[in-house]
């Protein structure tokens, strides 16, 4: 039944990698299982017969399919069905998108859709490292045009050694964790996030990625080699060149005057009647054909910036390739939230919003690894506004999903432990204005944020972008590029990180891979950026976090019980706890190891909380002296409270070293007493003396008075000085009981 059916096998970082083709999804354009350990992904490659119309870019999709299964859970929807993609899912998405869409033909307008289904999970094998070799597999078998393959892997940094496609346990050791994608001769994409690793470990282990890339590129090509199909002609989606020149000679001065300023605005305002011209000459010759007369303008405007780079050394704004534009940084702008800061660079400007919470407002996840909390959330919204489009605010895309988990994965190195903060920590960047970089400007406007909260971060973060622009074996790379030289350059490689290491990395490109020379140059080239953005702008602004949070931000106090003690803090049916929350009004989390956070914008109120706790859990030890407070009287003795919630029997013959006829004699109800807890009987109550707190020798010091008797009580009055009468009295035997 299946004669096509083929198994290709590779050992890859000591675990066995089997790919299986000619058996599933046959109907798609290229197909195959991959198998990494007990890991496997199904890939598949599709495309549509005809170019889409009207569009001037590649409809390529890439879709990373979680499914509960794979790891044995259901969903814990209403539904009980996998819904919306994961933050997970959706970068796991972006990062091989990243990976395979700059091998595409720049004039291939067909659909491509890749569709990676997670269908079973060992977590020694991330299955995104399976996803991503078999996309490249699938689409290297279609008959799609692209010209692969890549192969993408993990390296994980221990004790100083590169580690290729860490295990679990290994990956919770690590201090890097490095994603690099490579064709056969370059290297197409790089993901990183780090604990404040340096620029040269960092460059070794790309490196070291690329080299056993390369040879899995060799192990995809055999493949390939075997059963891949011939790739499908297609109608090009270029510019038709007469057109184009027509186009480019009546626009090209005045498009070359419309760019030459710094000013976003101004250069939008004065390419806008160029457009219009273009349209209104075409539009009878060429109607509803914008998209197609866009293209053509495109093209102008990049053929322009990239003259003026390669061949004039000359920026869109006049800045020389190493210099950044001016900068800013503020704090506490806004007075009610828990923590503000406001980074502007240029034309970008991002203000973030830092807000503190108890612990159980951590985010709960639900996906295929074994992360099932997040403490930090970190989040990136990018109104029309901040590009001067308008447009209505939507919900956020992907595009808004990476760049806040790419802001989260800069600052999560230097953020303190649950331990030494507990808090669950929510930044969001509101991009304001936005000529280029505004990830970056997000990590900036965060750290700010983050001071401005007192959160006790170990260092600041900065962020910055390093372009490209290349010509045959000519390059060159220029700092903190904005919007025109993101869209026309070559490369967007982002870095973030503090005066000591980096702490993320994000590279974008869109041709066909860096050189180790250009890697290595722009991370010495966003290394000096950095630095200078943190010591000399933002440092200046705030020389660090904080030494109280602010006012209106709950204040958290931890403290610890026995596990056994967990069910008398919360009680039957949540009572007890409850009832701690209405009477105080602090909110309390206890954890299942016994850690116990309470929070309460009053501090008080807290304090009064962990008072109440500290009693339920209280356990006095045999032979401690407390004071305590006589709660009631009974004719063998009083009870009294030596702890909030604790109370015993100080029996009669307890109350004095003495023989005591009446228990009023010594005590009333409201007395402060001293009192030695003597332990608990066989019948659970507790059992107290007052006795024993007294100088057992009776020549020590002289006895304490006798309470009085009021009035009309039988056997008088004490003798004055001296409690209880004399000393014969003291010394008469007891009184049988008949």
């Amino acid at each position: 039944m299946f004669e096509k059916f083929k198994t290709f096998e590779y050992r890859l970082a000591g675990r066995p990698l089997v790919i299986e083709t000619g058996k599933m999804a046959q109907l798609a354009n290229g197909s195959c299982l991959v198998r990494y350990g007990d890991t496997a992904v199904l890939c598949t490659a599709t495309a549509s017969a005809r170019p889409r119309d009207g569009i001037d870019f590649l409809p390529l999709s890439v879709d990373f399919e979680e499914r509960l299964y794979s790891v044995g859970h259901i969903p814990g929807s209403f539904n009980k069905r996998e819904g919306r993609p994961t933050e997970n899912a959706i970068l796991s998405s972006r990062v091989i998108d990243r990976s395979i869409r700059p091998l595409f033909p720049k004039d291939l307008r067909n659909d491509v859709s890749l569709v990676l289904t997670v269908m079973s999970v060992e977590q020694d094998c991330v299955p995104e490292i399976a996803a991503m070799l078999g996309a490249s597999i699938a689409l290297s078998i279609s008959d799609i045009p692209w010209s692969g393959p890549i192969s993408g892997l993990h390296a994980g940094l221990i004790n100083g050694d590169i580690v290729i496609n860490p295990t679990q346990a290994q990956r919770a050791e690590s201090t890097l964790e490095l994603t690099v994608a490579s064709s056969a001769n370059k290297v197409v994409m790089i993901e990183a996030g780090a604990s404040e690793v340096a620029d040269d470990d960092m460059f070794e282990a790309i490196m070291a990625i690329d080299a056993e890339n390369k040879r899995l590129c060799e192990f995809i090509n055999g493949i390939v080699a075997e059963i891949g199909k011939p790739k499908f002609d297609y109608p090009s989606g270029e510019v038709d060149e007469y057109l184009y020149n027509e186009v480019r000679d009546m626009v090209i001065d005045d498009v070359r005057l419309a760019l030459d300023t710094d000013d976003k605005n101004v250069r939008d305002a004065r390419l806008q009647p160029i457009i219009d011209r273009v349209y209104e000459k075409y539009e009878y010759e060429y109607p509803d054909q914008h998209a197609l007369f866009d293209e053509i303008l495109y093209k102008v405007q990049k053929e322009i910036v990239r003259e003026w780079l390669l061949v004039e050394g000359k920026r869109v704004d006049g800045r020389r390739l190493d210099q950044i534009r001016p900068l800013a940084a503020e704090v506490a702008l806004l007075p009610r939230t828990h923590g503000s800061g406001m980074f502007t660079r240029g034309q970008t400007q991002v203000l973030t919003t830092c807000t503190l919470g108890p612990i159980d407002e951590q985010q709960l996840l639900d996906g295929i690894d074994e992360v099932q909390y997040k403490r930090y959330m970190h989040h990136y919204n990018m109104p029309g506004y901040a590009t001067g489009e308008a447009k209505s605010p939507r919900i956020p895309g992907r595009r808004e999903i990476g760049h806040g988990a790419l802001a989260e994965r800069s600052l999560l190195p230097v953020l303190p432990t649950v331990e030494e903060f507990p808090y669950a920590i929510r930044c969001v960047s509101e991009v304001i204005s936005s000529n280029g970089s505004t990830s970056q400007a997000s990590v900036c406007g965060s750290t700010l944020a983050l001071m401005d909260a007192g959160v006790p971060i170990k260092a600041p973060v900065a962020g910055i972008s390093c372009g490209l622009i290349t010509e045959g074996e000519r390059w060159m790379t220029m700092i903190d590029i904005q919007g025109l030289e993101d869209f026309y350059g070559d490369m967007d490689f982002k870095v973030a990180g503090t005066n000591k290491g980096i702490t993320s990395i994000q590279m974008d490109i869109k041709i066909d891979g860096l050189t180790p020379e250009i890697i290595k140059e722009a991370l010495r080239t966003t290394h000096e950026a950095r630095k200078y953005i943190i010591n000399d702008i933002m440092l200046e602004c705030i020389p660090g976090p904080r030494d109280e949070i602010s006012q209106y931000a709950p204040k958290m106090i931890t403290m610890k019980i026995e596990v056994d003690k967990i069910r008398d803090v919360i009680g039957t049916g949540g009572k007890v706890i409850q009832k701690i929350v209405a009477d105080t009004g602090a909110k309390i989390d206890v954890e299942e190891d016994g850690t116990i956070y309470i929070s309460a914008v009053d501090r008080d109120s807290g304090i009064a909380a962990q008072k109440i706790i500290e009693s339920i859990v209280f356990e006095p030890e045999v032979g401690t002296v407390y004071t305590g407070k006589v709660t009631r009287i009974i004719p063998i003795g009083a009870f009294v409270e030596f702890a909030p919630g604790k109370e015993g029997l100080v029996h009669i013959s307890k109350l004095a070293n003495y023989r005591v006829e009446k228990v009023e004699d010594i005590v009333e109800v409201g007395d402060s007493l001293e009192v030695k807890f003597l332990g608990v009987d066989e019948k659970g109550r507790m059992n107290l003396s007052h006795k024993d707190t007294l100088p057992q020798d009776p020549d020590a010091q002289p006895q304490p008075e006798r309470r009085p008797r009021s009035s009309g009580e039988s056997g008088g009055s004490a003798p004055s000085g001296r409690r209880g009468g004399s000393d014969d009295y003291r010394r008469r035997p007891r009184r049988e009981n008949n």
